[in-house]
C-alpha cells in the first residue's frame, strides 16, 4: 500500500523529484571527490612541503565544498516541497473521502482513528519522503561511489568492506524486524488515547457533574501508560541501532588502520591514499547508516501507509448512481415501499417492511418508544444510510437514482443532537444558504423562536459561537439548528426530536409559527411528547421496527394500543380524550 500511494501521490510532483536526484549526484558525486584531493595534499604536498600545491588545491577543495553545499541546500528544498505536497494532497483525499462515507463507514471506523488516520498517519508517510530525498537518494550513490572509490586507491585492504557492510546490514535488519509490529501496534495506541481525550474533552460537563474526574484521569493514565509501554520498547530498539553501527563502524577504522600501516611500511600504500581509503569507508558506512535510518522509519511509514489505504480503499454503502437523476417534475412526494434495514452483523434488522407515503405540504408524525427505529428511519431520506431492503423515492424516483445535490437541495434537516459550527450566529444560520439576507435571518429567528435571545447578545447577528454551540443552551442550540433549517427554506423539513429541549410555551409558539410562516412543505417529526405532534395530519407508530398504527390522533387513541399507551404515559386521561 505505502508503494502504490508513492506512486500515486507522486506522480505530479516529478520534476521536483528529477530535481531532487539531479542535485543530490552533484552534492555526492563533490563529497566523493574530495578525499582524493586531500590525499593529494597529503602526497604531493604535505610529504615534499609543497605550499603552493597546499593552497593551489584546498582552493579547489573549497570551491567543491560550496558546489557540495549549494546542490544539497537545493535538493532539500525540492524534497520538503515534494513531501509538503505529499502530505497536503493525501490529507485533502483523505478528508474527501470521510465526507463521502454514510454513517456506517464513520461508525466503523470511529471519529478518534480517522482523526488519527488523516493527520499522524499521514504525517509518518510525510516523513518518510522527506528522509528519503534528504538522504536515502544520496546513500546508494555515496556507497557504490565509494567502493569503486575504495577499489581504485587499494584492492587487498577491500576485504574489509565484504565483512563490514554484510555485519552492518544483519544487525539492523535483526533490529528493525523487532520493530515493525511494535509500530502497528503504537497507531492503535495512539487511535486509543485520542479516544479517550476526545471523550473527556467532549463530555466534561458530565464528568464534573458525577464527580468523576478521578475515573477518567485513571482511563486517561491506563491508555497513556499503555502507549508509552509500546512506544519506550520502540525506543529502546531505536536507541540500540546507532551504538551498533557505531560499534561496525569504529571497528572496521581500525582495521583500515591497522592493516593500511602495514601496507604502508612497506611502500605499497601511500599515506594519502591511506586517509582517503578510511574516508571512503566512513562514508560507505555512514551511507549504509541512513539506509538502516530509513529502515527504521519505512516500517511505520507502511503501517500508517495501510491505515490511509484502508480508508481511501473503503467504498461508501451509499453509492452514487452512473447516471443520476438530475431534475425532478413531481410533486415533492415522499415514499417508502416495503424498507428494510440492518446494521451490519445484526441479527435482528431495526426496519421491518416500512410501507410509508408522505404527501406534500402536509406534517407527518412518527413516536414510538426507545429502539424503535424512528431515527433510523427518517435518516432513510437524506441517505444517510441506504435501506438495505425496499425503496426510497421522491417523486417516483429511488433516491439511489437521484443526484445527491439534488436530493440534499430538498431537504432542511435538524439533528437530534443540534450541532453549531463555530463562528457566528450568522454563519450558522447561512450555512444552508450562503447568500441570505439579515431579514431573511431575523425572519427565521423568529419562526424558530430565538430572536429574543439572540437580539439580547451585545453583537447580535455576530455573535461568537463556540464549536458544538456549548456556549448557548440546550434550548437555544436547538432553535438555532430549527433556524438554519428554515433559512433554507427547503421542501422537506426533518425534525428529529428537535423540540425535546424546549419548554412546553416555546414548543407551542414554534409549532404555530411553523404552521403560520412554513406553508406548501412537508413535515416529517419525531417527538417524544404526544403535544408536539397532536395536531400532524398523520401520526405513524413504530414498535420494533414495524409500523403498528397510523392515522390522526384521535383515530389512534381508538386504533392502536401502543399509542393510547404512550398517550396516557404524558396526558391525563381528560386532555387525552
Amino acid at each position: 500500500m505505502l508503494l502504490k500511494l508513492l506512486k500515486s501521490y507522486l506522480r505530479p510532483h516529478w520534476k521536483l523529484l528529477v530535481g531532487v536526484i539531479v542535485f543530490q549526484l552533484g552534492s555526492s558525486i563533490a563529497s566523493l571527490y574530495l578525499p582524493t584531493l586531500n590525499a593529494d595534499i597529503i602526497d604531493n604536498g604535505v610529504v615534499t612541503n609543497n605550499t603552493g600545491y597546499i593552497l593551489s588545491t584546498g582552493a579547489v577543495m573549497l570551491l567543491i565544498s560550496l558546489g557540495q553545499v549549494v546542490c544539497a541546500i537545493i535538493a532539500v528544498y525540492f524534497g520538503a516541497r515534494v513531501a509538503m505536497s505529499l502530505g497536503r494532497d493525501l490529507r485533502a483525499a483523505v478528508f474527501a473521502k470521510v465526507g463521502d462515507f454514510s454513517e456506517r463507514e464513520v461508525s466503523r471506523f470511529g471519529a478518534p482513528s480517522l482523526i488519527t488516520r488523516s493527520t499522524n498517519d499521514v504525517q509518518q508517510v510525510q516523513m518518510l519522503v522527506l528522509m528519503t530525498c534528504t538522504l536515502l537518494v544520496s546513500a546508494p550513490i555515496l556507497s557504490i561511489g565509494g567502493v569503486i572509490a575504495a577499489l581504485q586507491l587499494d584492492l587487498p585492504l577491500s576485504w574489509i568492506f565484504v565483512v563490514s557492510i554484510p555485519v552492518l546490514l544483519f544487525a539492523v535488519g535483526l533490529i528493525i524486524s523487532r520493530m515493525v509490529p511494535l509500530f502497528r501496534t503504537m497507531q492503535v495506541r495512539i487511535d486509543g488515547i485520542n479516544r479517550v481525550l476526545r471523550e473527556q474533552l467532549t463530555g466534561i460537563r458530565v464528568i464534573r457533574a458525577f464527580v468523576r474526574e478521578d475515573v477518567e484521569e485513571g482511563r486517561f493514565e491506563g491508555a497513556n501508560a499503555s502507549l508509552t509501554s509500546v512506544a519506550v520498547r520502540a525506543g529502546r530498539l531505536f536507541a540500540l541501532m546507532f551504538p551498533v553501527v557505531l560499534l561496525i563502524l569504529n571497528v572496521s577504522s581500525v582495521a583500515v588502520l591497522w592493516f593500511g600501516a602495514y601496507r604502508v611500511q612497506d611502500g605499497s600504500l601511500k599515506i594519502g591514499a591511506l586517509i582517503a581509503f578510511l574516508s571512503y569507508l566512513i562514508q560507505i558506512l555512514m551511507a549504509v547508516m541512513m539506509a538502516t535510518f530509513m529502515a527504521v522509519i519505512a516500517p511505520r511509514a507502511a503501517v500508517s501507509a495501510d491505515r490511509i489505504g484502508e480508508v481511501l480503499e473503503t467504498e461508501s454503502s451509499v453509492k452514487l448512481a452512473a447516471h443520476p437523476v438530475t431534475l425532478l417534475r413531481g410533486t415533492g412526494t415522499m415514499e417508502l415501499r416495503d424498507v428494510s434495514f440492518a446494521y451490519p452483523g445484526a441479527e435482528q434488522p431495526v426496519l421491518r417492511e416500512v410501507t410509508l407515503t408522505i404527501e406534500r405540504g402536509k406534517t407527518t408524525a412518527i413516536v414510538g418508544s426507545t429502539g424503535a427505529g424512528k431515527t433510523t428511519l427518517i435518516n432513510l431520506f437524506p441517505r444517510l444510510f441506504d435501506a438495505t431492503g425496499g425503496s426510497v423515492l421522491v417523486d417516483g424516483v429511488d433516491v439511489r437514482e437521484l443526484e445527491q445535490d439534488l436530493l440534499w437541495s430538498r431537504i432542511g434537516l435538524v439533528p437530534q443532537k443540534p450541532y453549531l459550527f463555530s463562528g457566528t450566529v450568522a454563519s450558522n444560520l447561512r450555512y444552508g444558504k450562503p447568500d441570505a439576507t439579515e431579514d431573511e435571518l431575523w425572519a427565521a429567528l423568529d419562526t424558530a423562536q430565538a430572536r429574543e435571545f439572540v437580539s439580547e447578545m451585545p453583537e447580535g447577528l455576530d455573535a461568537v459561537i463556540a464549536q458544538g454551540g456549548t456556549n448557548v443552551s440546550g434550548g437555544q442550540r436547538q432553535r438555532l439548528a430549527i433556524a438554519r433549517a428554515l433559512v433554507k427554506r427547503p421542501e422537506l423539513y426533518i425534525f428529529d426530536d428537535s423540540f425535546s429541549a424546549l419548554d412546553t410555551a416555546t414548543d407551542q409558539r414554534l409549532r404555530r409559527a411553523l404552521a403560520t410562516d412554513v406553508t406548501g412543505a412537508t413535515m416529517l417529526i419525531v417527538a417524544q411528547r404526544v403535544s408536539t405532534i397532536i395536531g400532524a395530519d398523520q401520526i405513524i407508530v413504530l414498535e420494533d421496527g414495524a409500523i403498528v398504527g397510523r392515522g390522526t390522533h384521535a383515530e389512534l387513541l381508538a386504533t392502536s394500543e401502543t399509542y393510547a399507551e404512550i398517550v396516557s404515559s404524558q396526558l391525563a386521561a381528560e386532555d387525552a380524550a
